[in-house]
């Protein structure tokens, strides 16, 4: 869908004439909002919805959100509507853009995968794939998504070969070479969004000038937080991290991204492919132009090999052990 389509899309009629909407059940909260649970009237079926206030960014996000949405491996959208909504602890109502959308009920990529007892790397690689296709459909239209975790890939339900999806476009961005605003999620930010980061915050504050030239990433940021999610469904931890708890990204755990500094320990890999450590090894590079681009990593031997991978891999224990899912 184009631009100006997704725009027409928007409907000025109450979602009230078509859907009822439980306001008190939660099915989780994106960064722009929480998102409730609606039935269609008509068909009675069960159906996501995501409230955002109505402004410039909010429409971006639809926008943008619906430009990918015929895609497979991306949460579809079904309509849109622009309403005045006031909450039960609101004074007055607020102009609210309601974004009705597919319903996945098998929960994140990797609460999935913490229930799985026998999680292979065949699987992982499965996995993998799909989400690739999801990230090559935005890409191919120069959308960068900017979020890539897992909190932000769904399975559409609870069966063995459901498909997963790419939600959540709270972040996402046209990439014409000039992404500048650090948007992150700590675990998965990559080197040139941290840099962005520390050049934004020194301008700020006076200690540098601001540059005619501001410092730029583009989408092979969501290649570095694919290949820390890769990373995590193999072995159950991050490559990145740091013991030190902080509101913000710890110094050591900012050096390592900064550097790459990251390693396989043998407990948890010696039974992983190579296949599979090198193509995280292609994806964490921490120059972009060295770093797998998503059209690399769908021609990856890894992702397309023959072989059984039916080795059960660490990941699942590990997360219910160490609960490192979240970013």
């Amino acid at each position: 869908m184009s631009e100006d389509n997704a725009e027409k899309f928007i409907k000025e009629t109450s979602i009230l004439d078509e859907y009822n909407i439980n306001w008190t059940q939660k099915l989780g909260a994106g960064i722009s909002g929480p998102v409730r649970v609606c039935v269609k009237k008509s068909s009675q079926e069960r159906l996501a919805l995501k409230i955002l206030i109505d402004r410039p960014k909010a429409r971006n996000e639809v926008r943008l959100h619906m430009m990918c949405a015929n895609h497979s491996n991306v949460v579809r959208i079904l309509e849109v509507y622009a309403n005045s909504v006031q909450f039960p602890h609101e004074s007055s109502s607020r102009a609210r853009l309601l974004i009705v959308m597919e319903m996945m009920e098998g929960g994140e990529l990797f609460h999935r995968i913490s229930q799985h007892q026998h999680f292979t790397e065949k699987m992982a690689s499965q996995v993998t794939k799909q989400i690739s296709q999801a990230l090559a459909h935005c890409h191919c239209m120069n959308i960068a998504h900017r979020d890539l975790k897992p909190e932000n890939l769904l399975f559409k339900d609870n069966s063995l070969d459901a498909p997963v999806k790419l939600c959540d476009f709270g972040f996402a961005k046209i990439d014409q070479g000039d992404l500048m605003t650090p948007q992150f999620t700590p675990y998965y930010v990559a080197p040139q969004v941290l840099e962005a980061q520390r050049r934004h915050q020194k301008e700020k504050s006076g200690i540098i000038p601001t540059s005619p030239t501001p410092y730029t990433y583009n989408k092979s940021c969501d290649l570095w937080s694919l290949g820390v999610i890769i990373y995590i469904m193999l072995c159950g931890y991050p490559p990145f991290y740091s013991k030190h708890h902080s509101r913000t990204i710890p110094k050591d755990m900012r050096k390592k991204i900064m550097t790459g500094s990251f390693d396989f320990p043998e407990d948890e890999w010696s039974q992983i492919s190579e296949m599979a450590k090198d193509v995280v090894r292609k994806l964490l590079k921490v120059k972009p132009e060295e770093r797998l681009t998503i059209d690399g990593v769908l021609a990856h031997p890894w992702l397309n090999c023959t072989e059984a991978l039916d080795n059960v891999l660490p990941s699942p224990q590990m997360m219910m052990d160490k609960a490192v899912v979240a970013g």
